[in-house]
């Protein structure tokens, strides 16, 4: 029975990995091909990296979104930092519901609703829609992400150590910088990552704030994927799941060096 319940377990990971991932493989050697049809191999070939970065219309959308993904990466995770921090640290004041509510309520909202909404709102104003619409859109959907992740680190934070640091004299801030950032930093860039991989990754809310002068490479993809995939698409496709993997591999990396480094401090002040 167990022998039998362990093949049906290793035959049911092995079909969910490759419901999962055979495509973004086939997507991947694909984009190597070198005839145009995208569903018949005529051999290996780059050329279709060559034409992409060729390609303005695909260039000047990729930089629009990476720009967008940077900066809306890098506020969200600051709002989604001080939000969280107040959370954890604030059990206890006015309107804090409410703040919750609306802090998380991008995690359940539908898409449409939140890129309609935001139209409406940038329309109500006389916000003309471009960059800067699609940028705060960006925010306002990936701050809960980061809220989430660094709220998870607080919760288990030790308070003990901002304790002894203000009893040896250090002020709340030099103590926030110099205690609580580095040990709730893994928590922070882990968020940074999130919202900027879900910033170049978004589409619905994108078509709703964008303008001229601010399509996104997802955009610009679902737009030409509606009158057929080219090779130029696997190829684009293919650079972004490069990036977004060498993203997590370093962040990887970097966590496991700074817990090697952790023990070896605590190693060493046991032996001192």
């Amino acid at each position: 029975m167990n022998a039998t319940w362990s093949r049906f377990n290793i035959v049911s990971i092995v079909l969910g990995f490759a419901f999962l991932y055979l495509p973004i493989v086939l997507l991947v050697i694909f984009s190597f091909n070198a005839s145009k049809l995208v569903t018949v191999w005529g051999g290996f070939s780059t050329k279709w990296y060559v034409e992409l970065f060729n390609n303005r219309g695909l260039m000047d959308a990729a930089w629009v979104t990476i720009r967008v993904g940077l900066i809306s990466a890098t506020i969200a995770t600051v709002l989604g930092t001080l939000a969280a921090l107040t959370l954890t640290r604030y059990t206890r004041f006015r309107g804090r519901v409410l703040f919750s509510g609306m802090v998380f309520a991008p995690l359940v909202m539908p898409e449409v609703i939140t890129g309609l909404s935001l139209l409406l709102l940038f329309v109500a104003i006389g916000f003309d829609r471009g960059f800067m619409t699609v940028t705060l859109a960006h925010i306002t959907f990936s701050m809960c992400f980061v809220a989430v992740v660094v709220q998870s680190r607080l919760v288990s934070f030790d308070r003990s150590l901002e304790e002894a640091a203000m009893d040896l004299g250090a002020p709340p801030v030099k103590t926030f910088f110099q205690i609580t950032l580095p040990v709730i930093m893994p928590a922070i860039v882990s968020g940074w990552m999130l919202a900027f991989t879900l910033s170049i990754d978004d589409l619905v809310i994108s078509s709703f704030t964008s303008g001229p002068g601010a399509t996104t490479l997802p955009m610009k993809i679902y737009s030409q994927v509606r009158l057929g995939v080219t090779p130029e698409i696997n190829a684009a496709c293919t650079l972004l799941i490069a990036i977004v993997a060498i993203g997590v591999v370093v962040a990887s990396l970097a966590n496991k060096r700074r817990e090697v480094q952790r023990l070896r401090d605590e190693q060493a002040a046991q032996r001192g």
